[in-house]
């Protein structure tokens, strides 16, 4: 073997052994992050979740589009962790929660479940779902602070994952003042879970979310306004009870 057939094979050798050390660590690079996503989302290989659904205000069992579109965005961050999703609606979930991760779409008008979440993991919010017109019909109260929507100019969302209950699963919450904002959130979620997962670990957080000028810009403009998880946490304060004397 000459000197040139001898400095061939060996850039061959060096070609190949440096394709594939590049390839191992794209390979583990992957699968670190993947194995990332599935602890900070709680979905291991070939595991289950929960999307549970509202309803459509104006037909019985039907979802708005909106919602249609977030579960769609949720569908491919589950897909994409090899997990399978159950589709329910909210009134027929009648379980507990922390086996199987679960995601819960909608404001507590129209989903029985996000109402019983609000109570249970996050008691220091509420949400006024007053059927009458008025200025705070739809608004948020966390602690002492109230949110008003303003219809396709600044709508507000919270976007939760909360662990509790048996086995430790998560449940993520997507609770907005219109359809748009659940949507607007999932989309959020999606392309920051990696610096959600960075920031908070695999622990408890609650975000409040704007979504501004819906009508121009859908789902696609959000904002953070806060972060409400020691707040979101807090029981909350007792109502007041007003006693009359005895006459």
């Amino acid at each position: 073997m000459n000197d040139d057939v001898r400095n061939i094979v060996l850039g061959v050798v060096a070609a190949g052994v440096s394709a594939s050390l590049g390839w191992l660590t794209r390979t583990y690079l992957w699968k670190r992050r993947l194995r990332r996503k599935q602890t900070f989302f709680g979905l291991p290989d070939h595991s289950e979740c929960l999307l549970v659904v509202n309803r459509d205000a104006g037909a019985e069992g039907a979802v708005h589009r909106f919602d249609v579109f977030a579960l769609l965005e949720l569908s491919s961050l589950i897909k994409d962790c090899g997990s399978h999703a159950q589709i329910v609606q909210h009134d027929m979930t009648q379980q507990g929660f922390g086996e199987r991760t679960e995601f819960c779409l909608g404001g507590p008008y129209s989903n029985r479940r996000m109402a019983a979440h609000l109570a249970s993991l996050l008691p220091g919010v509420s949400m006024n779902v007053d059927t009458e017109p008025g200025p705070d019909r739809g608004s948020f109260t966390i602690g002492s602070e109230r949110y008003r929507v303003e219809g396709g100019v600044a709508e507000y969302v919270i976007l939760a994952r909360v662990t509790a209950g048996q086995g430790g699963r998560p449940v993520f919450l997507f609770c907005g003042q219109r359809a748009i904002t659940n949507q607007a959130a999932t989309r959020y979620l999606a392309r920051n879970h990696e610096k959600l997962a960075r920031k908070h670990g695999n622990g408890s957080f609650c975000l409040l979310l704007k979504v501004v000028n819906s009508l121009a810009y859908g789902p696609d403009v959000v904002e953070v306004v806060a972060d409400v998880t020691r707040a979101a946490l807090a029981p909350a304060p007792p109502a007041r009870t007003s006693h009359r004397a005895a006459g």
